[in-house]
């Protein structure tokens, strides 16, 4: 079959249970082949996917996707546009792929999960989610929810988790570790990133494998320097599960439940997510507080690195209606410090912003040099923090208002000793009334 032109756009309708009431030559005869006809459902998976969650999302939705036949697949451009009576798509791109899927690590035979293909946005929010075997859950429901909905991540040795260095490097990745959540099942998940036709990341294609077996993870008896890393590896994994299992609770998702009930499984997840979070803080904490703790000096952009760990904030501002005014795209602030480190400090300082300001506020991110030192501000519209609070809240278990939900009172003290890992520093401005501005400086480079 000749290849087709990149440059043609293909278009169809959809009604509004996702069958085909109309295509041009190139999108029917490829739904053709891949069984479908006019008057039946999309025969194109992913294409259907997005066309359904822009229906029930009610907006336009602009992501790639990967369709075709029994011999040939194409990445394609899919813009899914909701209208009254039901959804019109417009399909370009029509780049000829390799056969089939990018090479995997070869980890084993899946057992009870199967073999579990996924795509999620630039966002990490599932796309589409294929799955092979038993499980205990509806993939369909969890379609535009986060990747984590399913899988909760497991961090390195190192403490790293390589699915977020690839995001915010927009790379591909494999070995995740994570776990399952509402099976327990320990996998790795890999991926290939996806970009639009001006090569910027718009999701990620990938597959869960088990994992090989590793042993037994029972907390050994004697408490040594390695304790909070122990200590996360025997509680990750039943307090994902408790969470994942609350939120279906919560979520009503086996039926009917009375009010009370889905309260309590909802403060049920809140507290397991606190205490993931805590043995996070307790890995940190052990890392920076070891005598040979050292940060990475290695050249890195301010200014795209705000960019990213906005981005990764993306969804949690947007379901508060919070909005992250973020550096512009042409914007840059040399500096020298350790990408990773950088990373999660904003990710910190960012994530304490939108948390703090009100639902439908905004948080500031701006960039500065003054002399030798780069310099990143987030600022926000919440409450404010005295003066005679500004130190305490860099120390140890500190939290200003205690009856406020939050962490767990390590975030700031660790942002700080990493900032000044690097040679750099994070200090604050903050009344009452006015909001707060932190301000993480690091070495300036020309």
């Amino acid at each position: 079959m000749a290849e087709a032109d990149p440059g043609d756009i293909a278009r169809a309708r959809l009604d509004r249970e996702g069958r085909l009431l109309s295509a041009d030559p190139k999108l029917l005869a490829l739904n053709a082949r891949a069984g479908g006809a006019i008057g039946r459902l999309l025969a194109l998976p992913q294409v259907a996917t997005l066309a359904k969650l822009a229906a029930r999302l009610e907006i336009p939705v602009s992501r790639p996707a990967i369709a075709g036949d029994s011999e040939h697949d194409f990445d394609l451009w899919i813009d899914a546009q909701p209208v009254p009576e039901g959804v019109a798509l417009e399909v370009s791109g029509w780049k000829p792929l390799p056969p089939r899927m990018p090479a995997f690590p070869d980890i084993g035979e899946m057992d009870a999960i199967g073999d579990w293909s996924w795509q999620t946005d630039a966002q990490l929010r599932l796309v589409s989610l294929s799955l092979d075997g038993d499980v205990p859950f509806d993939a369909s429901r969890l379609i535009g929810r986060p990747l984590t909905r399913v899988f909760a991540l497991e961090e390195e040795d190192d403490g790293s988790l390589p699915i977020l260095a690839a995001t915010a490097a927009g790379a591909d990745f494999d070995g995740q570790r994570a776990i399952v959540r509402d099976t327990g099942a320990a996998v790795l998940l890999s991926a290939s990133a996806l970009r639009d036709r001006r090569d910027r990341l718009t999701g990620y294609v990938g597959r869960a494998v088990r994992a090989p077996d590793s042993g037994d993870e029972r907390l050994p008896p004697v408490i040594g320097a390695d304790f909070a890393e122990r200590l996360g590896r025997a509680l990750r994994r039943p307090l994902s599960r408790i969470v994942a299992n609350a939120d279906s609770i919560s979520a009503r998702s086996e039926g009917p439940l009375r009010a009370d009930y889905v309260d309590y499984a909802s403060d049920i997840a809140s507290a397991g997510r606190h205490l993931l979070g805590l043995i996070d803080d307790l890995a940190d904490l052990e890392a920076i507080e070891r005598a040979d703790f050292r940060a990475e000096q290695e050249p890195v952009d301010l200014a795209d690195i705000a960019r990213r760990a906005a981005g990764l904030l993306a969804v949690r501002a947007s379901d508060r209606g919070i909005r992250i005014d973020r550096p512009g795209a042409e914007e840059a602030m040399p500096a020298i410090g350790d990408f990773r480190r950088v990373l999660q400090i904003l990710v910190n300082l960012i994530g304490n912003a939108v948390r703090y300001t009100p639902e439908g506020g905004m948080v500031w991110i701006r960039t500065e040099r003054e002399g030798d030192l780069a310099t990143v501000i987030v600022a926000d519209q919440g409450r404010g923090i005295a003066a005679s609070d500004h130190a305490r809240v860099f120390e140890k278990f500190e939290r200003i208002d205690p009856s406020e939900p939050g962490g767990s009172g390590l975030g700031l003290y660790i942002a700080r000793r990493l900032a000044r890992a690097m040679g750099g520093d994070i200090s604050i401005d903050s009344a009452p009334g006015q909001g707060a501005r932190f301000a993480l400086t690091l070495p300036a480079r020309d």
